[in-house]
């Protein structure tokens, strides 16, 4: 499985709308209003690096108000619970 953070910036006017649409989009597991430097952080959970691509070009690149983005990919991730089993329904 891959797990990106993105972090994003978003024109003001569009932040609601924006974190909606992020919301509804497959692949993406949640999305958080952050105070600081970005406006939104959304988790991305894919089951492969073909399926996270997708989510990015088919998905995120299509929203409109979206200024700027930077992308953290996970290295490991450590939980308390069974990510794989949780988001396997999610994935696909």
């Amino acid at each position: 499985m891959v797990t990106a953070i993105v972090l994003l910036k978003v024109e003001r006017e569009r932040l609601g709308r924006v974190a909606e649409t992020l919301r509804d989009i497959t692949g993406v597991s949640e999305v958080c209003y952050v105070a600081g430097q970005w406006d939104l952080v959304a988790i991305l959970r894919a089951r492969d690096d073909d399926h996270f691509a997708s989510i990015v070009t088919e998905g995120m690149l299509q929203v409109e108000g979206i200024k700027s983005s930077e992308t953290l990919i996970a290295i490991q991730v450590l939980s308390r619970y069974d990510l794989g089993s949780v988001f396997a329904s999610e994935l696909g």
